[in-house]
């Protein structure tokens, strides 16, 4: 760890150090005070992966990926935000022009302006490529009309990436949250991430700029919102990571302290053998996750698949040591308040958000089976074809965008 790893590390922990003492409090209320996602951004935390000449710090994803799962151990929502701030970040870093990119980036980047990815749609969850929300083209402007669902800290966001289709193709745009025709509804009292200001967003011809389009219409999904997703998978990952080490850390103190009538719990085999079976898929998960920094620090091609991986390993692992750790502690798993409650009950959350489990699974083997040279149908592909320097397209099946390939002046304007 160089220099200006342990400076940022060492900020986050102090931010996690109180969401220990207050994330339940957090929790129950359904709200994040903005004072702790500041003090996350002037960590540095949303630099961490963004090459050193967008503003960056250029330390790689692993580095990114341990703060997240420190950040993940102590509350899913504060995690959360640095997910999707970092999602839309990537998404302009990516795709956007240098015009663009002189024009979000500094506040993105320095958590001044808060952001949201605002995708889901009645109808539109896994299969984005029915998204109804039109994005139609007016002189110097566009006008976004639709509605979006479950938008993580949609509630509070000054900037959204929303994805939509112009003529036909889908296409991903910038709407400041201040604009007329904006109206949001607040969702409280979900399963899990309740600190995460979730809100659905109902956009009424709204009318921006024509240059907050991201990328060439038809390209919002397969390029701008895969770029978005694809990230979004590695810190979800990592943040399970942290979520299974810190319920097998709560479950480990109680067996210790706990006795069942004059025996220690820790002294009993059954215990020990769930706490050795918790142990192993934390570590399994950690490893997938390291894999997954690896191959996206060189580039691989296989960093999308691996990145899946983790994130399917990753949530299943908090899932089921954060069951497991409630039940070890019996009543004060279940208890309000539990630690070891509210991790399990993000932790389904997790398996649920960018990218479900069950699609996970179908992209899984269909790369295995693939190898052996099976074919499925056209509908349902692998893995998609890949988008310009080789970033992969929406990767979980869904239709391809109808669109030409970029023109090389577009290209170079992005370099």
């Amino acid at each position: 760890m160089n220099a200006a790893s342990r400076t940022v590390a060492t900020a986050v922990a102090d931010v996690v150090a109180g969401a220990l003492d207050r994330a339940g409090e957090w929790d129950h209320h359904g709200v994040l005070p903005p004072e702790v996602p500041a003090a996350l951004a002037a960590s540095g935390i949303l630099r961490v992966d963004v090459p050193v000449r967008f503003g960056g710090l250029g330390l790689g994803p692993a580095t990114l990926g341990e703060l997240c799962a420190r950040i993940g151990g102590a509350c899913s929502a504060l995690r959360g935000w640095v997910t999707v701030q970092s999602m839309v970040t990537a998404a302009v870093v990516r795709w956007g022009t240098d015009t663009q990119r002189a024009r979000w980036l500094p506040g993105l980047l320095d958590g001044t302006r808060q952001a949201g990815f605002a995708a889901t749609e009645e109808g539109a969850g896994t299969d984005l490529a029915a998204v109804r929300t039109r994005i139609r083209a007016d002189g110097d402007e566009v006008r976004v009309t639709g509605r979006k669902l479950w938008v993580t800290f949609g509630g509070t966001a000054g900037l959204l990436l929303v994805l939509g289709t112009a003529a036909g193709r889908p296409t991903a745009v910038l709407v400041e949250s201040d604009r007329p025709g904006i109206g949001r509804e607040p969702v409280t009292g979900q399963l899990g991430m309740r600190a995460a200001a979730l809100a659905h967003v109902e956009f009424d011809d709204v009318r921006v700029p024509r240059e907050n389009v991201i990328a060439p219409y038809g390209f919002g999904l397969s390029h701008v919102a895969a770029t978005a997703l694809d990230h979004g998978r590695f810190t979800v990952a990592w943040g399970c990571v942290g979520m299974a080490r810190r319920s097998l850390d709560l479950a480990t103190a109680h067996v210790v302290r706990r006795d069942r009538g004059a025996t220690p719990l820790a002294a009993h085999q059954l215990v020990r053998a769930g706490l050795a079976r918790m142990a192993v898929r934390t570590q399994a998960a950690t490893e997938l996750c390291l894999r997954a920094a690896r191959l996206r620090a060189a580039k691989d091609p296989e960093a999308v698949a691996a990145t899946i991986m983790a994130k399917y390993a990753a949530a299943a692992a908090a899932s089921e040591v954060g069951g497991r750790a409630v039940q070890l502690l019996g009543a004060a798993g279940c208890a309000p308040g539990s630690a070891a409650g509210r991790m399990f009950r993000d932790a389904k959350v997790m398996e649920i958000i960018e990218g479900s489990e069950h699609i996970a699974e179908l992209h899984i083997a269909e790369r295995l089976l693939r190898g052996q040279g099976f074919r499925s149908a056209p509908a349902a592909p692998d893995r998609p074809p890949a988008a310009p320097d080789g970033v992969p397209t929406v990767p979980d099946g869904a239709p391809r965008d109808p669109a030409p390939r970029p023109s090389r002046a577009w290209e170079e304007s992005i370099r």
